[in-house]
């Protein structure tokens, strides 16, 4: 939990024990990406009384302070995962919904030479991939 705590404090959020519960589910879950309702059945499956309202108000704030990435794929609902300061992006299976992150310099390469015959570079970008599996 000291570890959680000082990703908080660096954060510049007080540490408050949903804060510390949602930062442990992120951290431990076998998947990276997990909406807020994920998070809260997590949270009820462990035994713990914190609310769903809660869990969409930590997120967010943990979103601001740069603790999480919310993703909006299509399909609905966004999804968090911790921001580990490591650039991916993702494939989204249009039938089970499984995410998978992936990093190609090629297509890393590509975007920035477009960018560059635009006359613009890149600051940012999200590049996700709606697939299913082949038959």
């Amino acid at each position: 939990m000291a570890v959680e705590n000082q990703e908080l404090r660096k954060a510049g959020l007080k540490v408050t024990l949903p804060r510390v519960k949602i930062l442990q589910i992120l951290e431990n879950s076998q998947q990276r990406h997990l909406s807020a309702e994920d998070v809260y059945k997590a949270l009820l499956d462990a035994g713990e009384d914190v609310g769903l309202a809660t869990v969409y108000r930590v997120l967010t704030q943990f979103e601001s302070a740069g603790l999480v990435v919310r993703h909006n794929f299509d399909g609905g609902h966004s999804v968090f995962e911790l921001e580990r300061g490591e650039h991916h992006d993702h494939m989204v299976c249009v039938e089970t919904g499984k995410v998978i992150e992936f990093h190609d310099e090629q297509i890393e390469a590509l975007q920035e030479k477009i960018a560059d015959e635009h006359g613009y570079e890149i600051t940012g970008h999200d590049l996700v991939l709606y697939v299913k599996p082949k038959v």
